[in-house]
């Protein structure tokens, strides 16, 4: 049968490649929003038994400008014991004339590896082409055989902005005997839907005319807006062992007695590690011990072997190491509380700064990351292992608010990371400033930052004291600064808060106005550019809740008094609220400003109103306070 399926699969390429594609074939309303724009692509899989499936890939796209070239990249990922065939690809320049052909003897084959992967199975064949002019085409197919059957891919028109398409098609023929799911998500905007069919025992998916999405600010991730099918058999194969996807339990049993059970293996080694740090006091108390101990003696370095990626090192190679991936290290963290006595579990999640979950009523192999939880009487402790610097029982905006895969020796328990609030996502800024008459400003500074603004602020933990002190300057341009000194940096991973003092001259802060001067009431404020956009298409997205709450207290120059203050503020709104207020205080002035941020997905009909929102919290923080001489 794989005989047959490749023949069939040439003609049909053949038919393909007998076809034009010139520029001027793509209606106007697909160039829009676009930089390139997905002719036709075509897949074909034919799943002939448990550990043998094949996929036909054929696709022609048209890059429209330099922009659309990393949408027509010519690669193909694979793993040793892959079988590839069938290589073809041609370029096509704007009239749809053929100017370049070649074949598999024509691309390179490179390690698949990314920065920080220290060994791996995956492997990349690529193709090199740099295009003379714009627009162009490039048509390219190929076969692939594998013995997973576990990765089926799932059907969605494109994955990125900027791209529209023409025609889609996904064909599955199943002739292995074992029951093929599928399931369709539709779009929750009626962007486009998805056409189904049945003949033969052959499944039909199809897409037309889907119009790119445009790049616009605060666009969810297009995952979110578009349609999808997604397919799963009920029996498996992975690296030669077979398993049942029938339900999460069934699967969540296979993934515990095949992946992780091999390889949940203590030594005395690690035991000895464990004594050695005479654990005392609560459960919290000593999974911190334990979390902490083992961020001081690893590194995260990605490994893609065993299991075809998916199973991790053994513990006493991560101990021995001192490095791992998410896995290795998970797996050791875990092995370390095992030999305390305390139990936990390995999770698998969709990491990603737009939260996705896994759909409790379809299950199906996924996820790319893993974390560890351990279930306390208090609730659960989430425990990032990748990082050096991240803090004990804090996950980041790329793990928070979504589900994650609970693996346990009686199948997959479906669980919820935590959901930080704007309360807990919070920056503190108190700063002391002194009016000169000069225009100038001196100022000192306290920060703070919790939550997912500690996340925002945990890079400077891996910076010396001077790129530090660069980092800040340019996160806090609004202001002129003549120096800055960034002091006492403190990264308290006891209780996820990012902490430093700034001491800093800034110019040009005041305005002179005969004997009188204007400033603006805060000092240190976001200058971003919110617009309008009657034509919204696409609903919003605030993927973060927070609050920024600032004391600023004012010196003025001597002999100078407050003469005009502006009125005290307080705006409200479904998106958040706003305070702005003035309290004179001998000499000085204490402004008090304080904004908060409410996530969420937000309809496009709503668009103008949060920027409305925000441009009036803009304007609020430019108020303008009037200081005269005595």
């Amino acid at each position: 049968m794989i005989k047959i399926l490749c023949t069939v699969a040439f003609s049909v390429a053949s038919l393909y490649y007998a076809q034009s594609f010139p520029a001027s074939a793509i209606p106007e309303n697909f160039k829009k929003n676009a930089d390139a724009v997905i002719r036709k692509d075509l897949t074909t899989i034919q799943i002939n038994k448990i550990d043998d499936i094949r996929y036909q890939f054929y696709t022609v796209k048209t890059v429209l400008n330099k922009d659309g070239e990393a949408n027509a990249l010519v690669y193909i990922p694979y793993e040793k014991g892959n079988s590839i065939s069938d290589v073809k690809v041609n370029i096509y320049d704007e009239s749809g004339k053929k100017i370049k052909s070649y074949s598999k003897s024509d691309f390179g084959d490179f390690a698949n590896n990314n920065q920080g992967t220290f060994y791996s199975d995956n492997r990349i064949m690529a193709l090199s082409y740099t295009p003379t002019q714009y627009p162009y085409t490039v048509e390219f197919s190929y076969q692939i055989g594998d013995e997973n059957t576990v990765f089926l891919p799932d059907f969605i028109p494109f994955n990125t902005t900027k791209v529209s398409l023409e025609e889609a098609e996904m064909k599955i023929i199943n002739k292995s005997g074992i029951e093929l799911k599928s399931k369709i998500y539709p779009s929750a905007y009626n962007y486009t839907s998805v056409s189904e069919s049945e003949s033969a025992g052959e499944k039909i998916y199809s897409y037309k005319n889907v119009p790119a999405i445009d790049d616009a600010f605060l666009l969810p991730q297009p995952v979110k807006i578009l349609p999808k099918v997604s397919f799963a058999l009920t029996k498996f194969n992975l690296e030669g062992k077979q398993g049942s996807i029938a339900n999460w339990s069934d699967f969540g049993s296979w993934y515990y007695n095949s992946i992780l059970q091999p390889v949940s293996i203590s030594t005395p080694a690690i035991k000895a590690e464990v004594t050695s740090l005479n654990l005392q006091g609560t459960t919290e108390e000593k999974v911190k011990k334990l979390y902490q101990y083992m961020q001081s003696k690893t590194r995260y370095i990605f490994v893609a072997l065993g299991i075809g990626g998916w199973q991790p090192m053994l513990p006493d190679e991560v101990q021995k190491k001192g490095y791992g991936d998410c896995k290795g290290l998970t797996n050791y963290m875990k092995t370390l509380l095992d030999e305390a006595g305390i139990p936990s579990y390995y999770c698998v999640v969709n990491s990603g700064a737009s939260p996705v979950s896994f759909d409790k009523d379809f299950p199906k192999m996924g996820g790319n990351h893993v974390i560890l939880m351990v279930p306390t009487e208090k609730g659960n402790i989430w425990l990032e292992n990748t990082s050096q610097q991240v803090a004990f029982n804090h996950l980041s905006y790329n793990t928070m608010a979504r589900n994650v895969l609970s693996i346990r020796k009686e199948g997959i328990e479906l669980i919820d990371t935590p959901v930080y609030s704007a309360e807990q996502s919070k920056e503190k800024q108190l700063l002391k400033i002194k009016i000169n008459e000069d225009n100038s400003i001196l100022g000192e500074g306290n920060f703070s930052y919790t939550g997912l603004q500690y996340d925002n602020n945990l890079i400077l933990a891996g910076l010396s004291p001077k790129e530090r002190t660069e980092a800040v300057k340019n996160m806090l341009d609004v202001l002129h600064f003549e120096k800055i000194e960034l002091k006492n940096f403190l990264n308290d991973k006891d209780n996820a808060v990012a902490k430093y003092d700034l001491d800093f001259k800034a110019n040009n802060y005041s305005k002179n106005a005969g004997s009188s001067m204007i400033f603006r009431a805060v000092p240190i404020y976001s200058d971003n550019v919110y617009k309008k956009e009657d034509n919204r298409e696409l609903p919003f997205e605030l993927r973060q809740s927070f609050e920024d709450e600032y004391e600023i207290n004012f010196t003025l120059p001597q002999n100078y008094k407050v003469e005009e203050l502006p009125e005290n503020v307080v705006l409200n709104s479904e998106f958040g609220t706003y305070k702005l207020s003035f309290v004179k205080n001998g000499d000085g002035l204490k402004v008090s400003r304080t904004i908060r941020i409410n996530k969420g997905l937000y309809p496009k009909e709503k668009y103008n109103d949060y920027v409305n929102f925000r441009k009036k919290t803009i304007s609020i923080d430019n108020s303008k306070i009037l200081i005269s001489k005595i």
